[in-house]
């Protein structure tokens, strides 16, 4: 099992009602979060593209965040958590560009995390007449973006996108290509990432063991994959909360009023792609947030990694069992503050990601590197700043 951290830019009504620079300190907060990132054992940053969903999300540019925490980091991954590929919202030519430079200006360290729009509110923002002429849009686009990687003349003439021969710079650095992902809700979704040899994102709410039927679409189909890019990226993705305190009732109590329902809220009020249980309130309506005892009830059926380090390694062994190969945490979705978040992912990197992660090597550098040497090349790395191979 591997880890990561979102920085999503949560930016609560609340607080810039009171602070008018509240924006602003979100965003850096969530450079401090890929900092710790970095110093504490996590593998990945992932990093989303949202668009009009006031407070969920005020991050339009993950190739603009990502590049200024890549200057500030050394060994963790940094991923788009999405590249909206569908042609009206992004050229597939600009994202096959930024993608390449950005494989060059981490050292080999960005994540090509893909998807079509969170919701009704993204997509026809763009002037994209439905929502579902997004899948449509999506499976063009990602097996193309591979052969623009290539170092020869492409072109091509398709249903929602065009290019004239042109050769297409910068190439990747080195052999291969950044590993590829796609965000995924239901089992077909699962299905069709795994037969395209796509990484998958798993953003579904609830229980681990509910998501279990995902976890069997995708490893059902990605032992015969066909990859859509140069090799198979056989990785499968959860997302939860987490707050690692060395005093287990304190973690409790502080989960409890950190807003983490607040947020679920949000999530219900823009997503209009997710299912809505029939209970929900109805936004501005709020879900409650939980009492202390039920973040404990939480936390110990595996819906959260909150609690002392034993706590959120018995929560963590539940996904490690359904199959998840990284689980991702979003420590900055909730109010609480930046000192406490980062205690946290410190102890955690600590006390918990050894128990689970001895490998320094992330694993879609391992597939990279493979692939490298079945076609005779190499996969360039940074030592000092100099290129090693």
């Amino acid at each position: 099992m591997e880890f990561g951290v979102f920085a999503q830019l949560f930016v609560p009504q609340f607080e810039r009602d009171r602070d008018p620079h509240a924006e602003h300190r979100r965003i850096f907060r969530n450079v401090e979060i890929a900092k710790a990132a970095d110093a504490y054992a996590f593998k990945y940053v992932w990093c989303p593209q949202h668009h009009f969903l006031d407070e969920y999300s005020h991050m339009p540019g993950p190739e603009a965040f990502l590049a200024f925490c890549a200057a500030q980091t050394e060994r963790v991954h940094l991923g788009s958590a999405i590249f909206n590929i569908t042609p009206p919202v992004n050229k597939p030519v600009r994202v096959a560009e930024n993608v390449a430079l950005l494989d060059h200006l981490t050292n080999n360290r960005f994540e090509f995390g893909t998807g079509r729009g969170s919701s009704s509110t993204e997509v026809l923002g763009f002037g994209i007449p439905s929502v579902d002429d997004t899948k449509s849009m999506w499976r063009e686009t990602i097996r193309e973006i591979p052969k623009m990687w290539k170092d020869e003349v492409y072109s091509y003439e398709g249903e929602h996108f065009s290019v004239p021969e042109r050769k297409i710079f910068p190439c990747p650095h080195g052999t291969g290509h950044p590993g590829m992902w796609v965000a995924a809700g239901s089992p077909g979704t699962f299905t069709e990432a795994g037969e395209m040899g796509l990484g998958a994102f798993c953003f579904a709410l609830g229980k681990p063991s509910q998501m279990e039927p995902l976890i069997t679409s995708y490893k059902g189909a990605i032992g015969g994959a066909t990859p859509v890019g140069d090799y198979v990226n056989d990785n499968i993705m959860g997302v939860t909360n987490m707050l690692c305190m060395e005093d287990r009732t304190k973690a409790f109590e502080v989960a409890s009023n950190m807003g983490m329902n607040y947020y679920s809220s949000l999530a219900y009020h823009w997503l209009d792609n997710v299912p809505r249980p029939k209970d929900l309130p109805e936004w501005p309506n709020k879900i409650p947030e939980p009492t202390p005892e039920q973040v404990e009830y939480l936390s110990k059926e595996g819906y959260v990694a909150i609690g002392d380090p034993d706590d959120c390694a018995r929560s963590i062994q539940r996904w490690v069992d359904l199959g998840f190969d990284q689980l991702t945490f979003s420590p900055t979705t909730n109010t609480l503050p930046t000192e406490t978040v980062l205690a946290s992912m410190e102890l955690f990197g600590t006390e918990v990601i050894p128990r689970f992660d001895t490998d320094e090597t992330h694993s879609t550098t391992r597939y990279r590197q493979a692939y490298a040497a079945r076609v005779g090349g190499t996969v360039p790395g940074v030592v000092d700043g100099l290129d090693v191979v």
